[in-house]
């Protein structure tokens, strides 16, 4: 490692290396090689015209020292990077995170390289200095988070506001990669199927549930506003068509709609991060957690085994674990577990619809309506 290495990896001529420059390539090859070419690299950049500054090489010795030894820690060596003055906080304040950098799409590339610029143009103006930033100097680091969160929150020449523009390019990036495994996950669905001989309509067990669910979702409490928000219900009338009611509910459990409706002690329960959730919203979040992956081997399995399997949160674990539909690796018993809590929340919610009976066990409406209601929640918009 040579002055040629750090331009070459910065992209800059010596003379316009800057300290975060030279850290990130000494970080980027062994502590042991970099704490040799330290010297060397100094004397390099000092015969240049670019000397840094004493403080900043006594902390590259100490943090290179402590990377070599074993004892420095992931978040030491962030701070230590970030004492450089032009290093994007990993962690704002207001817990802005910027991701990995082979994580990065053009726009979120765009805003961090916006930021390096502008912390350089403020070392430059000497409103930040990067001498009491390596020697931990406090109040030095305070107004380094306030410049970094001001900029992330202030409106650029475009109308963008950073932070907001990287959410948002990050929140796309996450819908196009449901939308890909949700559509995967239909396709298997609708291969498997089409393998397996159509089961009759059970008429009359759709209408007496229906009658049944008509009551649950009218009431108040559990189990009625979980169904009615996991199927956006809340507000709106029941349709009148029991199939399109029933169908729709189902499917909504396993991609829920909406929330559960705000009440006036709503603020005050999720601004409480230590308070426990409410039966209603754990039982929200747990059918939120579920995987595609985890749907369609449960719903595969009924769909073959068919009406008068056990289907107990037990069971369904078991059906994902040695699922040969899909690619999931259940050999601990933490992993069983896991999944058994999950579906915990979802067979009571089933025995309101008829999918099961009080025993837990798969009914002929559960084995007809079911594949239908999956593909319903992954074909809808």
């Amino acid at each position: 490692m040579d002055l040629d290495f750090v331009c070459v990896h910065a992209q800059r001529a010596a003379a316009e290396l800057t300290r975060r420059d030279v850290a990130r390539a000494l970080l980027a090859v062994p502590s042991g090689v970099a704490l040799v070419a330290l010297p060397d690299l100094r004397r390099a950049l000092t015969a240049g015209g670019n000397p840094l500054s004493p403080p900043f090489w006594e902390s590259a010795k100490t943090t290179l020292r402590a990377i070599e030894s074993g004892a420095a820690t992931v978040g030491e060596v962030q701070r230590w990077l970030e004492s450089t003055g032009t290093e994007p906080l990993l962690l704002t304040r207001s817990f802005f995170v910027w991701p990995e950098e082979d994580e990065r799409g053009p726009i979120t590339e765009e805003m961090f390289r916006g930021m390096v610029a502008y912390l350089e143009e403020r070392v430059a103006a000497r409103e930040i200095d990067p001498d009491a930033l390596a020697q931990g100097d406090e109040q030095a680091r305070e107004a380094y988070e306030e410049l970094q969160e001001r900029w992330l929150n202030s409106p650029m020449p475009d109308g963008r506001v950073p932070g907001m523009a990287v959410s948002d390019e990050q929140d796309e990036e996450l819908f196009a990669a449901w939308d890909e495994e949700e559509a995967f996950a239909l396709s298997e669905l609708r291969r498997i199927l089409a393998d397996l001989p159509a089961p009759e309509r059970p008429v009359g067990d759709l209408r007496a549930a229906c009658v049944r669910l008509r009551e649950v979702l009218s009431g108040p409490g559990y189990p009625g506003n979980v169904l009615r928000a996991c199927a956006g219900y809340d507000g709106a009338p029941l349709p009148e068509d029991d199939e399109e009611l029933w169908l729709t509910v189902t499917a909504g459990i396993a991609g829920p709609i909406s929330d559960l409706p705000e009440d006036d002690d709503t603020p005050e329960r999720f601004s409480d991060l230590e308070g426990e959730l409410t039966h209603e919203d754990a039982v929200l979040a747990s059918l939120c957690a579920i995987h595609h992956a985890d749907w369609l081997a449960v719903v595969a399995a009924l769909a073959r085994r068919g009406p008068g399997v056990l289907a107990s949160p037990e069971r369904i674990a078991r059906f994902i674990a040695e699922s040969e539909d899909i690619d999931v690796q259940m050999d601990e018993p933490d992993d069983l577990e896991a999944a058994e809590t999950l579906f915990s929340s979802v067979t009571p919610l089933w025995a309101c619809l008829g999918i099961v009976d009080k025993t837990e066990v798969l009914t002929p409406l559960g084995r007809w309506g079911l594949p239908r209601a999956l593909e319903r929640a992954w074909s809808a918009d």
